[in-house]
């Protein structure tokens, strides 16, 4: 889809242009789809070191008495254990169990900062705001939120001498605040391609002055800008989800493989009631991981098929440019998730075979565990 004129851009549009990026519309905003080639993009993130523009991302940041206390009722994962400087990934789900949205949370010493889809920002803003109770303030701080993702390898060395020492010993999920190129910055080791890198939020004011240095910086590293075409194939090769794809209102957390994110052990969260319905009764589908001979690609809400009968629908497909070969994931019937099942994916008149295998696809990133 070509940019309309009513897309919002980040502060980073002028060097998206400069370097020759492909702008199209996403959630809002004119974003890169790819500056090179997905390809090639995908391969400097799994080989060196590769930088996304990720501000389209929704921050919001809640404080007050009783903060904790509610993001720990709002979202699945356990807030209320979480130390100073950790960051979680969790889903928020509605009361019957289906997920408002995936997201981040941040444990500052005061505050706590809430990352969120870019899709969905204004709904889990409207959709907190509905819960919190009196004493608690949720404020949008998105649009003075600038976020760069710079992952691969060689993150770290494309970044050292211009974050804090400490910085680069941070474990994964894992952050602090400190100056990031001269910036005043969050800096947090967290990512969303299965290699190792960090996470940079900081004032819009300050972009020049930080692309600019990581691109000075990282050029020896062999660090290059990536789009959205790439971090959609890195992701998937890791079965990471996509919301609006492989998760949404209508999917839960139990069904998407995202069981190790539910505390249902928790005295009382939004959707716990429905979610230990479901564990209890059993899943009648699941998302599955799946992989096809040849190089014919499954796409998004193509049918699964399983004896000749309907078993479920394709949520994300791709060619998986580490593993040259075509990927999927889907949700089809609980009785057929076994590794080495056999599944086909219609594809018009064409019938793929496939197998489903476990996630993540990809398994030899460089990721700090």
């Amino acid at each position: 889809m070509q940019p309309t004129t009513t897309s919002k851009r980040t502060p980073f549009y002028d060097f998206h242009r400069a370097a020759g990026a492909k702008l199209v519309e996403f959630a809002g905003f004119e974003m890169p789809l790819r500056y090179t080639g997905d390809v090639h993009e995908h391969r400097v993130v799994r080989e060196a070191v590769g930088m996304f523009d990720i501000t389209h991302m929704g921050e919001f940041r809640v404080a007050g008495p009783g903060a904790a206390e509610f993001i720990h009722r709002a979202v699945t994962n356990d807030v209320l254990g979480m130390e100073v400087g950790q960051a979680i990934y969790t889903p928020m789900c509605r009361p019957d169990g289906g997920i408002v949205d995936d997201l981040l949370v941040y444990r500052f010493a005061d505050h706590f900062m809430l990352v969120v889809n870019a899709s969905t920002t204004a709904k889990d803003l409207a959709w907190l705001r509905e819960q919190a109770p009196p004493g608690v303030a949720l404020t949008d701080l998105s649009d003075e939120t600038a976020l760069l993702a710079i992952q691969g390898p060689k993150a770290e060395q494309a970044l050292k001498g211009h974050l804090p020492e400490a910085a680069l010993q941070l474990g994964f999920y894992r952050f602090m605040e400190g100056p990031a190129f001269g910036a005043p910055a969050v800096i947090s080791r967290t990512g969303y391609t299965g290699e190792d890198g960090f996470e940079l939020y900081f004032h819009p004011r300050f972009a020049a002055q930080v692309w600019e240095g990581i691109v000075r910086a990282g050029a020896a590293a062999g660090l290059e800008p990536v789009g959205l075409g790439a971090r959609d194939t890195l992701r998937l090769e890791m079965g990471y989800m996509l919301y609006g794809n492989d998760i949404d209102d209508t999917t839960t957390p139990l069904e998407a493989g995202l069981g190790w994110t539910v505390k249902l052990k928790k005295e009382a969260f939004t959707g716990r009631d429905a979610l230990l319905r479901q564990k209890e009764q059993g899943l009648a589908r699941r998302l599955v991981g799946f992989e096809l001979d040849g190089r014919r690609v499954p796409r998004h809400g193509m049918p699964i098929e399983s004896g000749g009968r309907p078993a479920g629908r394709v949520t994300s497909g791709t060619f998986s440019p580490s593993l040259e070969r075509p990927l999927g994931m889907g949700y089809v019937e609980s009785a057929l998730d076994r590794p080495g099942g056999t599944l086909e994916v219609i594809a018009g008149g064409a019938r793929l075979s496939a197998r489903i295998v476990p996630r993540p696809f990809w398994t030899r990133g460089s990721r700090r565990s």
